[in-house]
């Protein structure tokens, strides 16, 4: 069997294969957040601000979705990362196509929901006047490209679970360069302005879409299996279920905090929006290392318990401490020298309310990433092992504490109170999930039948 990887995470050092696996992770998250802020960048320079507000308006909503197929990926893919590392590839292949039909389904009802319920949505959530057609244009176009959207990300996830990395990079290498030229293109040369996004967006990932499934089904064809595999399996179908919903909470816990307090931000009106959406772009980039930890250590995780090795999974834990803590102090460093630069990347004017709400967000979150690193390497390794009662429980915790805090004071001390009450959440979420973790219940879990 020819994998194409030159690190095994059943047998390299731990550090070593975690390290090697989760880079080519981080930076593909990089490129697709690169994308997704080039979005806001070029619509912020050249259509202006309240075009910047309509976009923010409808990030908070697409984020959602995004979680979904994300987290849904990466819970299926405990499935297929613990038939690997059993070497039982026929259940691994099955799991493999088992996942694409379910998300495929998902994505379509999702897509046909949000096209009729598009002005519905924005409305829930308050979104001012002055923008709510462009916000309404670019959330359209997105939900018909929502099942592209899911593919993609879903094979992602299903790569990294064969433990490749590598090709979801080159993937989104690919998305985001074509993205953003069809963006300069659309916005720049044709001035279609908050539309022009939007269709750049979904041809970008209709395109990658393809390209994925093509190189998946040549990949699959390199697994052996012993015995004949099948499209579907119900009973796979469950195991998968019962750790996807969790993971799709875990993942979407950012995006849902976000989008639960859209309305609360919205009330200040759309200066102070287009400078919380700046804010919230950054925060995405600032997280996306600590996710890929947490993701990374899930695959390690599910492939090393399928091995039955369940020492290596404590010592890739060590590893994910010191990987976060690291990154934390550069983000946190970085952010207080530099915090103006980034938000002057999306706001042209720095001198106005958009940009001083932006630059306090930064500055204030800097000091608490580690935080979400240490609470999503908790929860990896939970949902690696398929011990997922205690994590849904600790990111329940988080949502509610960021959505109370935020709905309680913010109209009475203002916006800020928006970014003060995610530090309690991440900090919440992994007191939880660490004190279960302590227990060792989840090395007794059993995720695929023997």
């Amino acid at each position: 069997m020819s994998t194409g990887k030159k690190y095994d995470m059943l047998t390299d050092h731990p550090g070593k294969a975690l390290l090697a696996f989760v880079v080519p992770m981080i930076l593909g998250n990089l490129f697709q957040q690169f994308y997704n802020i080039a979005d806001s960048v070029i619509v912020g320079r050249f259509v202006g601000e309240q075009a910047l507000a309509a976009v923010g308006a409808s990030y908070a909503i697409t984020n959602v979705f995004i979680a979904i197929a994300i987290g849904g990926g990466i819970g299926s893919s405990v499935v297929i990362s613990q038939f690997l590392g059993a070497g039982r590839m026929a259940k691994m292949k099955t799991a493999v196509f088992t996942t694409m039909i379910n998300f495929l389904v998902i994505a379509v009802c999702l897509a046909t929901f949000g096209v009729i319920f598009n002005n519905r949505i924005l409305g829930w959530v308050n979104t001012p006047e002055d923008i709510f057609g462009d916000a309404g244009v670019y959330l359209a176009i997105y939900f018909i490209g929502l099942p592209f959207l899911f593919l993609y990300n879903v094979q992602a996830s299903i790569f990294n679970s064969l433990g490749d990395s590598r090709t979801p990079l080159y993937l989104l290498i690919f998305s985001s360069l074509l993205n953003i030229a069809l963006d300069m293109i659309l916005v720049i040369v044709f001035r279609q302005g908050v539309r022009g996004v939007a269709v750049a967006t979904l041809l970008a990932q209709g395109i990658s879409a393809v390209v994925s499934f093509v190189l998946l089904m040549r990949k699959l064809k390199n697994y052996r299996e012993e015995e004949p595999y099948a499209i579907y399996d119900v009973e796979i179908m469950k195991s998968m279920v019962r750790i996807a919903i969790p993971s799709i909470l875990q993942q979407s816990i950012v995006h849902v905090g976000i989008l639960l307090v859209q309305s609360v931000v919205n009330s200040f009106g759309s200066a102070a929006l287009a400078g919380y959406s700046a804010g919230t772009r950054i925060e995405s980039l600032s997280i996306v290392p600590m996710l890929a930890m947490g993701n990374a250590m899930s695959t390690f995780t599910a492939q090393n318990i399928g091995a039955g090795k369940l020492d290596r999974v404590k010592e890739g834990y060590r590893m994910c401490y010191v990987t976060v803590l690291s990154a934390g102090l550069f983000l946190c460093v970085m952010y207080q020298l530099f915090g103006g630069a980034f938000v002057s990347m999306f706001l042209e004017n720095t001198t106005g309310e958009a940009y001083a709400v932006g630059l306090r967000y930064v500055k204030f979150l800097a000091f608490f990433y580690s935080f979400i690193g240490l609470k999503a390497s908790t929860d990896g390794l939970l949902r690696g092992a398929g011990d997922v009662a205690a994590f849904t429980t600790a990111n329940l915790v988080n949502l509610t504490i960021r959505v109370a805090v935020t709905n309680l004071f913010a109209p009475v001390y203002g916006i800020q109170v928006a970014w003060m009450a995610v530090p309690l959440g991440w900090a919440a979420n992994y007191v939880i999930s660490f004190s279960w973790y302590l227990t060792g219940r989840w090395k007794r879990i059993k995720v695929i039948k023997k």
